[in-house]
């Protein structure tokens, strides 16, 4: 018989085993597919993310116009389309308003035809915003009946808040006009730059870091059943097998339950893909549609699970002695050797180290010696903890009789114990070393606004306004319950000669009050006006005057800023008061240094018409509750084309937070791994000592002591568990760290955060555990057949 033959035979008689053992033989397979499982499950979703990522960026640039093909004037085919996005208690809401010049304008992907003015066609997600009461005061921004509800192919997500508007004021002002574009089509082809090496750093680690406690999961799940199944060898050595057979035999054993575990991961997956687009993080979700594996992805899990369960089988029994009288395993076992468990740590850092201080523009990262390194030092913690688990237990002795039950248990078997635990300890450190990065490099990716939110909670940022309209505007959101200070400011170009010089001047016009948040004044009234000194490097116009100089004020370039009545003349000729002030400028609420010139309205030059900038700042009372939501909703009941900009002092990098919420999605998905397979395992530990608990039960122990036998028996490894985990993860934090170019600061806070999070999971699967234990006490467990 040949050797693949030989395989092949003993495997399907493992296999039978597995299915024809009767009872205990289906509970153990059962438990040991639900283990694989889920791990199955968390692989499939992990390959099919890239997938869900590229999908929304392609929905996401179907419906972008920026480069679609535009018009110079109306016609048949144009539309014309401005953004209005919105915010809403803290959350980002996407809108633009629409308008067709044509009967065959473009449409937005995901509608069937172009909303009438006035009508709204909205996102699902915020349909059910808009009808629920916690949107009571979004419906009266968005008060516009709802036509339509956009189609998947226009959305990014299921949980995207996102609308259109109809309109029929909507109107571009001249080819200057950036705001509003008259477009043919949608559409546009992203040439994204690669990112940089820190944040690509970032993604590899964190895929390494949410999958190895997967694989971790994976093999303690295929040893369940251990002590019955070694009680079966030594059956099978006494009708005749030899040790190689009983090893193969074993082996067919964990690939049947693999083969389970794969079949309900194919179905926890499908279950957890049809739930995930109901759940939305930061606003980011996916349609369970795009969580689509790449077909050579799954088949690459469909065969490393298997192959990995007979692997760990074998590997498991390499210094099992398998007799026809017993097992030997536990009567005296030789002491676990350092040597090689330090061996995979230290050539870990080996492949790390010099990769020191790459986290820069120039330097790049080679992702297998970065993902080798983090594995290697990672497969360090869970081949530590068993040698560290066995010489701690070795030299504990006496205390109460639960404390003595469980480190005797301990002592006779730390294996298993160690293999319960190494997941979330991997997991951890996983965590620790991620979270310290993040902290690390998260000043390189935060950058200042230059936004000062104390001044001025909302910046209105209106275009081609005249003065009539800021003052009324101001005046509506003035009078909204909350709303403290509004102050108008206007500002118009000017020119010393005609045409303008390279250099114009900034004239900006305001009452004494909005004047001094652009400038230090030390006296102002009426009729007043300024030369602004100080850096101008962050002004736009650059130029000034003096006192009593001749300038040309307006549309001194001839962008043609408005439209209708109210637009600008070409220019105005206009003489700087004799007795202007030179006065130091400031930055404004939103970090504007301005220079040029401060002027008074009577002050002012006359009939400029419209401003081509136009700002009001708002302040609000923030103890009274929904003052900030209700100024929005002024304002966009006076003008829904007017920017309300929320003040922020500091804002992200895209691709940093992208990559920070995709850790915090792994996260959860690895969090609910954890707490299901150690329940999983819980529950076959003490499935295996039924009778063992139900004897001693019977010979009168408490139940109580048992019970606290069980609880010391888990957390003993949990603690040493946990410390190694977060030296491990310190450690491995501190050199990433080094490779992303930051000086290693280590965060306590998250240390003990994560530590926690991983003790409060294995607390709670032990709480759970507690029934099924009360259960397995009865005396009726020690029945048999």
């Amino acid at each position: 018989m040949s050797r693949l033959q030989i395989w092949t035979r003993d495997l399907a008689m493992g296999a039978r085993f597995a299915f024809g053992g009767g009872r205990e033989g289906w509970i153990r397979t059962a438990l040991t597919g639900v283990g694989v499982g889920l791990g199955v499950a968390l692989l499939l979703i992990s390959t099919a993310i890239p997938g869900a990522l590229a999908a929304r960026y392609e929905r996401g640039d179907a419906r972008s116009t920026m480069s679609s093909e535009r018009a110079d004037a109306p016609g048949p085919d144009t539309l014309l389309i401005t953004r209005i996005s919105q915010t809403y208690h803290h959350k980002d809401i996407e809108g633009y308003a629409l308008r067709a010049e044509g009967p065959q304008a473009p449409l937005p992907p995901g509608l069937r035809k172009v909303p009438a003015p006035g009508e709204l066609a909205v996102s699902p997600a915020l349909g059910e915003l808009l009808n629920s009461s916690e949107g009571a005061l979004l419906r009266e921004r968005l008060a516009g009946p709802v036509s339509e509800t956009i189609g998947a192919p226009g959305l990014v997500g299921p949980g995207e808040l996102f609308f259109y508007l109809g309109s029929d004021t909507l109107a571009k002002s001249g080819p200057e006009d950036h705001r509003v574009e008259r477009v043919t089509s949608f559409g546009y082809e992203a040439d994204r730059d690669g990112l940089d090496p820190v944040l690509m750093l970032m993604v590899v680690l964190t895929f390494v870091a949410l999958l190895m406690p997967v694989a971790v999961f994976i093999a303690t799940a295929v040893r369940f059943g251990g002590e019955r199944r070694d009680r079966r060898l030594a059956a099978l050595r006494l009708v005749g097998a030899d040790s190689r057979a009983v090893r193969r035999i074993a082996a067919g054993e964990a690939l049947a339950g693999s083969l389970v575990g794969l079949v309900l991961g194919a179905g926890f997956f499908a279950f957890g893909r049809s739930l995930v687009g109901s759940f939305s993080l930061r606003q980011r979700s996916v349609f369970p549609a795009d969580l689509d594996p790449a077909p050579w992805l799954a088949a690459l899990v469909a065969v490393a699970v298997p192959a990995a369960a007979v692997a760990v089988t074998l590997f498991a029994l390499r210094g099992v002695v398998i007799e026809p009288l017993g097992v030997v395993r536990t009567a005296r076992p030789a002491r676990r050797r350092i040597w090689w468990r330090l061996l995979l740590p230290l050539v870990g850092l080996g492949l790390l180290v010099p990769l020191g201080g790459r986290g820069n523009d120039h330097g790049r990262f080679n992702q297998y010696q970065v993902a080798a390194g983090v594995v290697l030092l990672l497969v360090g913690v869970t081949v530590l903890l068993p040698w560290l688990l066995e010489r701690l237990v070795a030299r504990m002795s006496g205390g109460p009789v639960s404390w003595q039950l469980a480190v005797r248990r301990l002592q006779v078997d730390s294996g298993t114990a160690a293999r319960l635990v190494n997941g979330i300890a991997v997991a951890v450190a996983g965590a620790i070393a991620l979270q310290m990065l993040f902290t690390g490099i998260e000043g390189d990716y935060t950058r200042s606004t230059g936004q000062d939110p104390a001044r001025a909670a909302v910046a209105v940022l209106v275009q081609d306004g005249d003065q009539d309209r800021m003052d009324g505007l101001a005046q509506r959101i003035a009078a909204v319950p909350g709303v403290t200070r509004t102050v108008p400011l206007t500002s118009t170009q000017a020119s010393h000669r005609m045409p303008a010089e390279e250099e114009t001047v900034r004239v900006t016009i305001g009452t004494c009050d909005a004047l001094a948040e652009v400038a230090a004044l030390d006296s102002c009234a009426e009729g007043d006006a300024f030369v602004l000194t100080g850096s101008t490097t962050q002004d736009f116009y650059g130029g000034t005057a003096r006192p009593g100089d001749e300038l040309f004020v307006g549309d001194v370039r001839g962008y043609g800023y408005g439209s209708g009545p109210d637009a600008a003349p070409a220019q105005v000729k206009w003489q700087v008061p004799a007795g202007a002030r030179t006065v130091p400028s400031r930055e404004d609420p939103t970090g504007d240094l301005r220079g040029g010139l401060l002027v008074t309205p009577s002050a002012a030059p006359k009939e400029l018409g419209s401003f081509p900038d136009a700002r009001i700042f708002v302040q609000v009372d923030e103890s009274l509750p929904d003052a900030l939501e209700r100024a929005r909703n002024a304002v966009f009941g006076a003008d829904p084309f007017v920017t309300a900009m929320t003040l922020r002092e500091t804002a992200q990098t895209a691709g940093f937070s992208s990559i920070r919420t995709g850790l915090f999605f792994g996260a959860a998905a690895v969090l609910v791994l954890i707490g299901g397979s150690l329940f999983v395992s819980q529950l076959e530990q003490l499935r295996e000592r039924r009778r063992l608990l139900s004897a001693l039960v019977a010979f009168g122990t408490r139940r109580s002591t048992l019970s606290l036998s069980v609880l010391w028996q888990t957390a003993v490894p949990i603690t040493l568990g946990l410390l190694l985990a977060a030296a491990a993860g310190v450690g491995l934090g501190a050199v990433l760290m080094s490779m992303a170019a930051q000086p290693v600061r280590i965060d306590w806070a998250s240390v003990l955060g994560m530590t926690g999070v991983g003790a409060a999971v294995v607390a709670a699967v032990t709480v759970c555990s507690l029934p099924p234990l009360l259960r397995m006490m009865r005396p009726d467990g020690l029945r048999t057949e």
